[in-house]
C-alpha cells in the first residue's frame, strides 16, 4: 500500500526541534511500514512490493512466465510414454477451461507437411465472406501444369497426367477430410501464395512460412496451437464460416494418431500432416469437463511408432482431463 501524505501548512511558529523529532519519527514509521511489508511478500514468496515501475514490471514478468508454466502432470504422462524415444517432439496441450497446460519444444519449427492446409483453408473462407471467392467457382487445372508450378518432380508426383476439377467447396472438403493434396494445390493456386503468407503475418503465427517453389512451409507446434485458438475463438472468419472449418475438421477421415484411442463418440476436429519422415496432428478435443487444444508435431524414423505414441498421448490426456 502506497501511502501519500500531503503536508498543506507547516507552523512556523513550531520549534525546530519539534520539527526535527516528527519529522526522525516520520521516517522510522516509513522504514518499518517498508520492511514490514518487505519480510510478509518474502515470506509469502510473492516478491517484492510493488515499489517502483521497475518492480512492477519484473513482477508482471514473472506472473506471465508463471502461466506458461508446465502441468507436472501432463509433463509426467508425456516422459512416461516418450521416455528416451530418440525421435524428435514439439508439443502444446492446452486446456481451456481449466487453463492447465503443456509446451516441450513448442517453438522448434518443422516442415508443416499437410498442416498448410489450415492456413489455404482459413484463407479461401475470408476470400468467401468479402465476396473474391464463391463456393460455387469451379477450379480446374491440367496436371501437368499444376506439379511443374509447384515444383512436383515426375517421381514424387502423384498424378501426372489428366486435369482436376472441383467446385471451391468441394476441394475444400477433399483438402482438409482426406488431406488430398490436388486440392490444395488448386486452392493454393486461387489464393495465391502471398495471401498465405499475408494471413500468417496478420494472425501472429511468426513461425510460421508459406514456402515457396524451393522452400517447403513450416510451422511450429506453438504456431499450430495458435491458429486452431483463434478459430476456435471465432477470429479467423464470421460465426457461419468458423462452424464450417470446424465443421470439416471433425469430419477427418485420417485418424491414426490423436483420434485413434479416444473413446467411442469423442467429438475432435483435427487435421493430420505426414510428409518425409515428418508425422504431425494438430486439433481440438470437446469434453464435458472442458475443450482442450492438442499439438503433436514430429520427425521419425519409425512414423508407425511415433504415430502410436501421439495416439497414446493422446489417451492418456483426454483420461486425465475427463476425470
Amino acid at each position: 500500500m502506497r501511502k501519500i501524505i500531503y503536508y498543506k501548512h507547516i507552523e512556523q511558529n513550531k520549534s525546530s526541534k519539534l520539527s526535527f523529532i516528527s519529522l526522525a519519527l516520520f521516517v522510522i514509521l516509513i522504514l518499518f511500514f517498508g520492511y514490514s511489508v518487505l519480510q510478509r511478500n518474502k515470506s509469502n514468496n510473492e516478491g517484492f512490493p510493488l515499489i517502483s515501475p521497475v518492480a512492477k514490471i519484473i513482477n508482471e514478468t514473472v506472473s506471465f512466465i508463471n502461466s506458461r508454466q508446465n502441468s507436472k502432470a501432463l509433463e509426467s504422462i508425456i516422459q512416461n510414454i516418450l521416455k528416451n524415444d530418440k525421435n524428435y517432439y514439439g508439443i502444446v496441450i492446452d486446456n481451456l477451461k481449466t487453463g492447465e497446460r503443456y509446451y516441450f519444444n513448442e517453438d522448434k519449427i518443422f516442415n508443416s507437411a499437410s498442416l498448410y492446409k489450415l492456413w489455404v483453408m482459413a484463407v479461401v473462407y475470408q476470400k468467401i465472406e468479402n465476396g473474391r471467392i464463391s463456393k460455387t467457382n469451379i477450379l480446374s487445372e491440367n496436371v501437368v501444369d499444376l506439379n511443374e508450378k509447384f515444383n512436383i518432380s515426375t517421381e514424387s508426383a502423384e498424378l501426372t497426367q489428366g486435369t482436376i476439377t472441383w467446385p471451391v467447396q468441394n476441394a475444400l472438403q477433399l483438402m482438409i477430410t482426406i488431406s488430398d493434396n490436388y486440392s490444395a494445390l488448386l486452392l493454393a493456386e486461387k489464393i495465391g501464395l502471398v495471401s498465405i503468407s499475408d494471413f500468417l503475418k496478420k494472425y501472429g503465427l511468426s513461425e510460421s512460412k508459406a514456402g515457396n517453389l524451393y522452400k517447403d512451409p513450416v510451422t511450429s507446434a506453438q504456431d499450430a496451437a495458435n491458429f486452431i485458438r483463434q478459430l476456435y475463438d471465432g477470429q479467423l472468419a464470421s460465426s457461419e464460416n468458423t462452424l464450417e472449418m470446424i465443421d470439416l475438421l471433425k469430419n477427418q477421415q485420417i485418424n491414426t494418431k490423436l483420434s485413434k484411442n479416444l473413446p467411442k463418440n469423442t467429438v475432435i476436429a483435427h487435421k493430420t500432416g505426414e510428409l518425409n519422415g515428418f508425422s504431425h496432428d494438430a486439433g481440438i478435443v470437446y469434453s464435458q469437463k472442458g475443450d482442450y487444444i492438442i499439438v503433436i508435431l514430429s520427425k521419425t524414423d519409425h512414423p508407425l511408432e511415433t504415430n502410436e505414441n501421439i495416439a497414446e498421448i493422446s489417451r492418456e490426456v483426454y483420461d486425465y482431463f475427463i476425470q
